[in-house]
C-alpha cells in the first residue's frame, strides 16, 4: 500500500487529496490500483482563503478544535485556527477491525427501533455503564461472530469496531459487565415479544392468524449435570450424554418468532401444547388462529380441548403412519387432486375433523433412496459377520450397533440368530428379506397424513399451511448453526435462559436482515449478506506531526463493487468517517 494524492484545481484554487492505494496483478501481468481508504484534503496552498479546516477531538481532555492540515515540506499562512503540520512519511495504518457487520447490525437494531423499548428499561448505571450498549454488544457478537461471553471479552471486541460504533472503550465488554447485563434481560422478555410483533406488523405487514408451533433441544458442556432446569432426556443434537434444556418456538410462515419457553430438558412433547396455548392467549387474547404442529406434539386429549373449546380452536398436524393404516380402506375410493407439480393429495372427513393424505413424487424418491442405501449397507455388513464368525455375545453387540445405523430398514429382514450352545456361521446365522414387510413400507413411502379440524378448507390449502412447518425447522437451524446458541457453559438457570434470550434477539435481527433481502435481494441469504458486509474494515492512519504529537483517522475501507450493489439493493448508505482524534502520546509502532 502506498499514499497517492490527486490535485485538482477549482475556481482558481488548487487542492490535493489524499488517499491510501494498493496494487493489485491482474491477467496480463498488469497492475491495477484500487482505493482502500480516502483521506480527504490535505492543504498546499499558502493562501489563507484556500486553506480547509476540520475538526478535530483532542483525546487528552475531549474538547474539540478546528484545525487546518498542512505538509511538513510547504509553508503555513498564517490563520485563525491552529495549524497542523504533518509528516506523511511517518503513516501508519494500525488496528484493523472489522466494522461492516457491525455497522449491519446497528442499522437491523434502528429499523426495528428496540432503542426505544430498551432505553427506558435499561438504564444507565451511576458508575456510568450504559447497559443499552452492554446488550448491543452481546447481541451483534451472537449474530456476527457467536462464542463465549468470556472469548468475547478476550478477542472479539478489540477485533471488531462496535466499541467506535457505540462510541465506548473497553469496559463495555469486561466479563463481569457482559454477566450483570444478562442479569438485566428476562423481566422484559414478555414486554419485548409484544413490541416485536407491532414493530413487524408495522415494517412487513406481518399476519400472525396461522402459527407454527415446534420443539428443540441444546446441551451443556459444563458441570455438576441435573441441575434446575438442565436434564437428561431425548437429544435431537445426538449428544444423549450431555444434560439439556428443551426450547419450545412459535413462528409465522415467513419465520418471525412470536414467543419461545426455555423447558426442563426431560419434557415430554406431548406436555407442553396445552400451557403454551393457555400462555399466547393470555398475552395476545382470544384469535381465529390455526395451529400448525408435527405428529409427536399434540395428544388425543389435548386436541379433544381444542375442538371443544367455547371459541374452537383451528388445528392442522401430522398424523403418525399407523393411523394410516386404519383409514387405508377408507381412502381407497376418494380422488386424488393435485395441488403442486408432483404433489396429489386425497380428503377424508370423519368425526368432526378431516384427513388430508398427501402423496409427493420428490419425497418417494427422496425415502426410496434412503431405504435402499440403508438396507445394502446392512446386508454387506450382516455377510461381513457371517465371514468373520464371531462368538455369539460378540455377534450380538455388533447386530445392535447395526440396528441402529440401520434404523427402521433392519425390520425388513428376518433374522436367524444360533441358540446359546451353536457357533456362528453361514448356517445358524442367516437373513432373508421379508417381502410383506417391503410391500406395506413400498406403498407407504412418500405418502403422509395430515389431521385437522379446519373441515370447510381445500385440500390444496391445508396441504399448503403444512409445509410452512419447514419455517421453524429453519429457525432452529439457524439457532443452533448461525447464532451457535449450543453447547451452552451457563450454570445458573437465570444466565442460561438469558443466554438464550440474546440468541432470540439475534434471530430477530437476521430474520429482519431475511426479510429484507428477500424482497430487495432475492437468493441471497443473511449469512451471505454479514459475510459481505464483514468484509469491510476499519483501520487507524496515524500521522506524526512536527510539533511531537500523532493525529489519529479512524477511517473504514471503500466498498467494492459488489457491497456497493448490495448497499444500493438495501437501500443502505454508509456513515461519514469518524472525526480525526488527536494525542500528545507519542504511539508505538504496534499500537
Amino acid at each position: 500500500m502506498f499514499l497517492r494524492s490527486k490535485t485538482r484545481r477549482k475556481d482558481g484554487k488548487e487542492h490535493r487529496y489524499w488517499s491510501i492505494v494498493e496494487n493489485r496483478r491482474v491477467a496480463g501481468g498488469r497492475v491495477v490500483q484500487r482505493q482502500v481508504l480516502y483521506l480527504g484534503e490535505i492543504n498546499d496552498a499558502q493562501k489563507a482563503a484556500w486553506c480547509r479546516t476540520i475538526e478535530v477531538v483532542s483525546e487528552d481532555d475531549g474538547a474539540s478544535a478546528q484545525v487546518a492540515l498542512f505538509p511538513e515540506d510547504r509553508l503555513t499562512p498564517v490563520l485563525d485556527c491552529d495549524v497542523i503540520q504533518v509528516r506523511l512519511s511517518g503513516l501508519r495504518l494500525c488496528r484493523p477491525r472489522q466494522w461492516g457487520a457491525c455497522w449491519l447490525m446497528c442499522e437491523l437494531w434502528a429499523q426495528l427501533r428496540l432503542d426505544d423499548f430498551w432505553a427506558p428499561r435499561l438504564l444507565p448505571s451511576r458508575k456510568g455503564t450504559r447497559w443499552l450498549n452492554v446488550l448491543k454488544t452481546l447481541v451483534c457478537y451472537r449474530l456476527i461472530d457467536p462464542g463465549s461471553e468470556w472469548r468475547l471479552h478476550r478477542h472479539w471486541f478489540d477485533h471488531s469496531a462496535i466499541g467506535d460504533l457505540l462510541g465506548e472503550d473497553f469496559t463495555v465488554a469486561h466479563s463481569h459487565t457482559l454477566y450483570r447485563c444478562l442479569d438485566k434481560l428476562l423481566a422484559h422478555k414478555r414486554a419485548l415479544f409484544s413490541y416485536l410483533q407491532e414493530r413487524w406488523v408495522s415494517l412487513f405487514g406481518v399476519r400472525f392468524d396461522v402459527l407454527l408451533y415446534d420443539l428443540t433441544s441444546t446441551y451443556f458442556e459444563s458441570d455438576p449435570p441435573e441441575a434446575g432446569k438442565r436434564r437428561f432426556g431425548y437429544s435431537r443434537d445426538k449428544r444423549p450424554d450431555c444434560v439439556q434444556v428443551v426450547i419450545a418456538l412459535i413462528v409465522t410462515p415467513d419465520g418471525f418468532p412470536l414467543a419461545y419457553e426455555v423447558l426442563p430438558g426431560n419434557t415430554s412433547d406431548k406436555t407442553t401444547l396445552t400451557d403454551f396455548l393457555a400462555k399466547i392467549e393470555a398475552q395476545y387474547g382470544r384469535a381465529d388462529r390455526v395451529w400448525i404442529m408435527d405428529r409427536g406434539i399434540p395428544t388425543e386429549e389435548s386436541l379433544a380441548q381444542m375442538r371443544a373449546s367455547e371459541q374452537p380452536v383451528h388445528y392442522l398436524v401430522g398424523t403418525p403412519k399407523g393411523r394410516l393404516t386404519k383409514l387405508e380402506k377408507a381412502f381407497l375410493t376418494k380422488p386424488w387432486a393435485q395441488v403442486r407439480e408432483q404433489v396429489d393429495v386425497k380428503l377424508l372427513e370423519k368425526d368432526g375433523e378431516v384427513y388430508v393424505l398427501a402423496r409427493s413424487l420428490g419425497r418417494l424418491h427422496k425415502e426410496r433412496a434412503m431405504r435402499r442405501r440403508r438396507l445394502k449397507r446392512l446386508c454387506q455388513r450382516l455377510k461381513e459377520l457371517q465371514r468373520q464368525a464371531p462368538s455369539r455375545d460378540e455377534l450380538l453387540i455388533k447386530l445392535g450397533a447395526a440396528k441402529k445405523e440401520a434404523g427402521r430398514a433392519y425390520h425388513l429382514l428376518r433374522i436367524t440368530l444360533p441358540e446359546a450352545d451353536q457357533p456362528v456361521n453361514a448356517e445358524t446365522f442367516t437373513f432373508a428379506l421379508n417381502r410383506k414387510k417391503l410391500r406395506q413400507v413400498r406403498r407407504r413411502e412418500g405418502r403422509y397424513l395430515l389431521r385437522s379440524n379446519l373441515c370447510d378448507e381445500e385440500p390444496a390449502t391445508l396441504w399448503r399451511y403444512y409445509i410452512q412447518l419447514t419455517e421453524v425447522e429453519q429457525a432452529f437451524k439457524e439457532l443452533k448453526g448461525d447464532l451457535s446458541i449450543r453447547p451452552i457453559f451457563h450454570q445458573r438457570d437465570d444466565r442460561i435462559e438469558a443466554h438464550i434470550f440474546v440468541a432470540f434477539l439475534a434471530y430477530c435481527l437476521q430474520v429482519t436482515l431475511k426479510q429484507r433481502l428477500r424482497a430487495l435481494a432475492p437468493g441471497l441469504t443473511p449469512r451471505a449478506a454479514l459475510e459481505k458486509f464483514a468484509a469491510l474494515q476499519m483501520v487507524d492512519v496515524q500521522l506524526p506531526t512536527t510539533d511531537g504529537r500523532t493525529l489519529i483517522l479512524s477511517r473504514h475501507t471503500e466498498p467494492e463493487k459488489d457491497q456497493q450493489l448490495l448497499l444500493n439493493q438495501l437501500r443502505l448508505t454508509l456513515p461519514e468517517q469518524p472525526p480525526p482524534r488527536i494525542t500528545s502520546e507519542q504511539l508505538s509502532q504496534s499500537a
